[in-house]
């Protein structure tokens, strides 16, 4: 079992399917956080700056695994996949009365992916020169 998730988690076999989690993951957030109430609710177990933070930081660790290339073309793409998703995550909010597009949660996101890619920049030549489990 555990072969098997760091398998899907680390080998480029599983690389497009990484990507298409992450755009997953991107519409699943578009659509649970503009339910009517539905941000209220897990506003009570955490944070909205918590929420962006770990959300659009398993995105990038998402996209930066599944991106093929130089370590520099991963970070490049990954960053500004998050720049663009966590744009339109906020300009889709400014259109419901309940909810509101926010420069700072945008800020987050986009913080949140630079330090992302920063980690697994300085980590990717390491961890790819070590054998599979």
């Amino acid at each position: 079992m555990y072969r098997h998730l760091i398998a899907l988690l680390w080998e480029d076999r599983y690389a497009t399917l990484r990507v298409l989690a992450s755009h997953l993951l991107f519409v699943l957030i578009l659509i649970a956080g503009n339910l009517p109430g539905a941000r209220k609710e897990v506003g009570e177990v955490a944070s909205g700056f918590v929420l962006h933070l770990s959300a659009y930081s398993v995105i990038s660790y998402l996209l930066f695994t599944g991106t093929r290339g130089a370590v520099s073309r991963r970070a490049a793409v990954t960053v500004l996949t998050v720049v663009a998703m966590g744009a339109l995550d906020e300009f889709v909010q400014s259109y419901f009365p309940y909810r509101g597009a926010s420069v700072w949660d945008w800020l987050v996101d986009v913080a949140a992916s630079l330090v992302t890619c920063t980690a697994l920049w300085t980590y990717w030549p390491k961890v790819r020169k070590k054998p599979a489990c």
